[in-house]
């Protein structure tokens, strides 16, 4: 590893100075990316190849990208999933890592692109930042709220460029729902309902610990997360346990939390508190099947509504993303409704698009207006690449993408203290007056795979 991303930085953190970079637009460094010239292309380097396959084909099908590596930490799926990046005309060539830290020495590379597991996020995206690299990270963008808040540190002291992939705030419709929003036609929106619900396979019993399989550097993906031995039933099911996730709500429902804030206008919850349990299941997992977050902000209630054993709620197809006709609402396990004193505006991510409903007449809907949505992958890289070269703030800032971390991981928090209401402070993100809930805000860190107190 690097001096630089080994580095212990002496200082003081600075509790408030978050709120600060909600104003900031620009981030000059005369280092950055050689200044990146429009006929020079970015070159990148692709940490993860489960959701990464798209990250990669799709940053790899640009004409001013390159991607110089393609790390994992399963050598097997390395091997397999690479050879659809490497088809690609700036995926070609690309070298193979299984130890992405590599390519943090090699000052070639302009920005990581990110799609580790959760757990992984915050770590990989502040070594990278202090290795002056920009970064684009999946969602969520961490997996404790301490962590996303060092992730925002970092970004801000080494003027990194650090774009989320909640790839929805460069949606053009959304921009255009955002219009209808602040137009006044809905009228004021006092309450929010957020969905995630799904069918998966809750049913699972861990079994036996055994070695991991040769192809796999089990140490480093465990990695921030308290050491433990292999278990391949875990490996399948990371997202169902703390330490490497929060369920669903966190690892897909974040999309759609994501979007709830950005349309309401808020940052913070006053309050927060969550109910719910494993009802319809049985098994090892940690996360509820079933589960309700309610957020107090100023004169606004939204909720985050779970589902897991719903297989009559699906997830939208490709043919209506990209295709002219809307979901069926009802049977959405993705959307958003906004109540206004004017009307409903029911909207779905990914492109499904969305509609504003005003009183029935003769028992019938109304539908006040309407607009259909695109799959936004493809801008939402072209908004990082944009500001890569630019030093422009991206649309899914990492500040915006940590809040809405934040609030995810508030809930579970809530959740797995039985339903507490938690206070927080915005000028500190902590819970107020809670020292047990303040226990879970940050999770253990071990060497040599840790944040440290000061980035």
């Amino acid at each position: 590893m690097s001096k630089i991303h080994r580095r212990t930085f002496v200082g003081q953190s600075a509790k408030a100075g978050l709120g600060l970079a909600a104003g900031l637009t620009i981030l000059r460094d005369a280092a950055s990316v050689r200044g990146t010239p429009a006929n020079e292309k970015l070159v990148l380097c692709l940490v993860g190849v489960g959701r990464g396959t798209v990250l990669g084909t799709g940053f790899g099908s640009r004409n001013d990208c390159r991607l110089a590596y393609i790390a994992d930490v399963n050598r097997q799926r390395l091997e397999a999933q690479s050879k659809q990046i490497t088809a690609t005309p700036g995926g070609a060539g690309a070298r193979l890592l299984q130890d992405f830290r590599k390519a943090l020495d090699d000052k070639s590379v302009d920005a990581m692109v990110i799609a580790t597991c959760q757990h992984w996020h915050a770590l990989a995206t502040v070594w990278s930042c202090q290795a002056g690299k920009d970064v684009y990270v999946e969602k969520p963008a961490s997996n404790n709220c301490w962590e996303g808040r060092k992730m925002v540190e970092a970004a801000r002291k080494y003027k990194r460029i650090v774009q989320v992939g909640t790839q929805c705030r460069s949606a053009p419709y959304i921009y255009e729902a955002l219009e209808f929003l602040r137009s006044g036609k809905l009228g004021d929106v006092h309450f929010c309902r957020v969905y995630q619900q799904r069918f998966s396979n809750p049913n699972f019993t861990l079994g036996a610990d055994t070695a991991p399989p040769a192809y796999l550097d089990w140490e480093m993906w465990n990695g921030p997360a308290p050491a433990r031995h292999y278990n391949a039933t875990l490996f399948a099911n990371k997202n169902s346990f703390w330490d490497f996730g929060g369920g669903d709500i966190q690892a897909d429902g974040i999309h759609q939390l994501d979007l709830a804030r950005w349309l309401c206008k808020v940052d913070y919850p006053r309050a927060v508190y969550s109910s719910g349990g494993r009802h319809a299941s049985q098994g090892d997992s940690q996360v509820p099947d079933a589960q309700v977050v309610v957020y107090d902000f100023d004169r606004l209630t939204m909720t985050m509504e779970y589902t897991g054993f719903t297989p009559y709620i699906i997830k939208t197809d490709a043919a209506v993303r990209d295709g002219d006709v809307f979901p069926n609402w009802q049977h959405n396990s993705t959307r958003v409704e906004l109540y206004g004193t004017k009307g409903l505006m029911i909207l779905g991510r990914h492109g499904d698009g969305w509609q504003v409903f005003a009183r029935p007449k003769d028992r019938q809907p109304v539908l006040v207006a309407e607009k259909k949505g695109r799959f936004p992958d493809a801008p939402h890289f072209a908004n990082f690449v944009e500001c890569v070269r630019s030093r422009q703030t991206p649309n899914a800032d990492i500040l915006e993408g940590h809040r809405s971390a934040l609030a995810s991981h508030l809930g579970n928090i809530s959740y797995r203290l039985g339903g507490r209401r938690l206070v927080l402070d915005p000028k500190t993100e902590e819970i107020v007056g809670d020292t047990q809930a303040m226990q879970l805000y940050r999770c253990p860190e071990r060497k040599p795979w840790a944040i440290g107190d000061h980035v």
